[in-house]
């Protein structure tokens, strides 16, 4: 198969809102690739390629660039060898070769395969080709149930390698997959709720727990090995020895369980996101990292991901109570809402309210869990806009976004957002933006494809979660998923936040 057909296909779905147009473009285009071709496109248009990332900045694309090829001759077997072979590169003279090997693809691609590729290899694929749409497309293309598409996702762990098996062993081969200690499982997920009353009284009879702001894990014991894998299904074993011991201590032979590693700092009080995830991709022993488990999934040979919340909960309790994160079993609001109050005064993000009936629904974000985190908002000023991408191409997307600075020297940038721009949104900004620009610096010389530096006079008021420190913003933090709620044309420049009521949620 062309490469260019991967190209066109990630085109079409990029263009359309449909998720039944998307769904159909992808089921097209798997339905023409060879077997050893399908988890090789279905990772390129997922963004996802199978070797994973291989940290290519966009520095070493843009050095890569070549003059574009008039025909497509590059296949998808072309690109996937390419990036095993950069992925492999190591130690002296490394970087020199991934050059060379760049410019030689980059060379046989055209200007659409250019432009996918350079988004690719630099993880800045956004084209809308979400797991849950290439499995819909999967299940199309192989005329089986989306939901055993789902099921075996969800018990093998990855979307490539779950769509060979349906498209070329049908229907048995995914009824053939299930779960294994020590294989990962796709994590479930929870939808969002505005408050604790409204997730209680959508649920009945729940879990009420505290949301704890680590790194999610899952726990993989057989006999005295164990595995430790993240929300992305990397292994992590090495780097948490505590948590490993941990596991290893309880009272069962073989076991799959969720849930979140920490690190406490003075008096038992979590540290900050980043300071977690840093020790924990760091080299070498790390302390003081301990787990805390909220679902079993698996137990001493029998798999419990269809039995309901509350016989989970039950056998969690029998072999990780100690270990388990603190919450209550509760129809009643009021009662939830103390568990709220209780996870924030020990400096956590809130609370997770679970259906007691719900089966574990790996792999989905559906309305069994629903989170509950307190909103802040904002009011930034707009400091530059970068154009968009994929179905955003022509539009101004992404915004820097600029606090007030303490000592009155003018905006310090503070983070970037393009979350909860509407089309109407993006029309209306690429206007007012290029009305207000001062000077544009174009990324590879490419029309519309840098960033847009603006006067500072546009206010908008952003919803985030929190701050974590950080050293990419000249402001000293980052904003946590931070989205537009809206623009702010009633206030001026002079209204907008200071840094340091941004700086005070930092914890401590």
């Amino acid at each position: 198969m062309l490469f260019a057909d991967i190209v066109a296909t990630s085109m079409a779905v990029a263009a359309t809102a449909s998720r039944t147009a998307k769904s159909a473009a992808l089921a097209g285009l798997l339905g023409r690739a060879e077997p050893e071709e399908v988890e090789i496109a279905v990772g390129f248009l997922i963004g996802e390629p199978r070797q994973g990332r291989i940290g290519i900045g966009w520095r070493t694309l843009a050095a890569a660039e070549r003059p574009p090829s008039e025909e497509p001759t590059l296949t998808v077997a072309d690109v996937d060898d390419a990036i095993t072979r950069l992925g492999g590169f190591s130690g002296p003279g490394s970087a020199t070769a991934r050059k060379e090997l760049l410019g030689h693809l980059f060379s046989r691609a055209t200007e659409d395969e250019a432009r996918f590729l350079a988004r690719l290899l630099g993880g800045e694929l956004r084209q809308g080709a979400l797991a849950g749409v290439m499995a819909d497309a999967v299940a199309k293309a192989a005329g089986v149930p989306a939901a055993a598409v789902r099921r075996a996702v969800m018990l093998g762990g990855r979307l490539d390698t779950t769509a060979r098996v349906a498209l070329t062993d049908g229907l048995a081969g995914l009824e053939s997959v299930h779960l294994e200690v020590g294989r990962p499982v796709q994590p479930m997920l929870a939808s969002t709720a505005a408050t604790v009353t409204e997730a209680v009284e959508a649920l009945g009879d729940c879990s009420v727990e505290w949301k704890l702001d680590g790194i999610r894990i899952q726990a993989h014991r057989d006999g005295d090995a164990v595995t430790l894998y993240t929300r992305n299904l990397n292994d992590i074993t090495s780097r948490l020895p505590e948590v490993a011991d941990v596991v290893r201590s309880l009272p069962a032979t073989s076991l799959v369980l969720d849930g979140e590693a920490l690190v406490l700092g003075d008096g038992g009080r979590p540290v900050m996101f980043q300071d977690t995830a840093g020790r924990v991709s760091a080299d070498g022993r790390v302390e003081a990292v301990l787990p805390h488990f909220f679902d079993v999934i698996h137990v001493d040979g029998v798999d419990l991901v269809d039995e309901p919340l509350s016989v989970r909960l039950a056998e969690l309790e029998r072999v990780a109570g100690p270990w388990r994160i603190p919450g209550t079993v509760t129809a009643d609001p009021t009662a939830a809402e103390a568990v709220l109050r209780a996870s924030l005064a020990a400096g956590h993000e809130g609370v997770v309210a679970k259906g007691l009936a719900s089966p574990y629904e790996a792999g989905r974000r559906g309305k069994a869990w629903r989170k509950v985190k307190p909103v802040h908002t904002f009011d930034l000023v707009v400091l530059a806009v970068e154009w968009g991408s994929g179905r955003r191409t022509g539009w101004l997307s992404n915004l820097h976004l600029g606090a007030r600075a303490d000592d009155g020297s003018g905006f310090v940038m503070v983070g970037k957002t393009f979350k909860g721009l509407t089309d109407e949104l993006l029309r209306w900004q690429t206007e007012r933006f290029l009305a207000l620009a001062e000077r544009e610096e174009l990324w590879a010389g490419r029309p519309q494809s840098g960033v847009v530096w603006v006067r500072p006079e546009q206010v908008v008021e952003i919803a985030l979660d929190g701050v974590q420190r950080s050293t990419r913003y000249p402001g000293g933090i980052a904003l946590r998923f931070a989205r537009v709620v809206r623009y702010r044309d009633d206030k001026d420049p002079a209204d907008v936040d200071l840094l340091s009521s941004l700086t005070a949620m930092l914890p401590g």
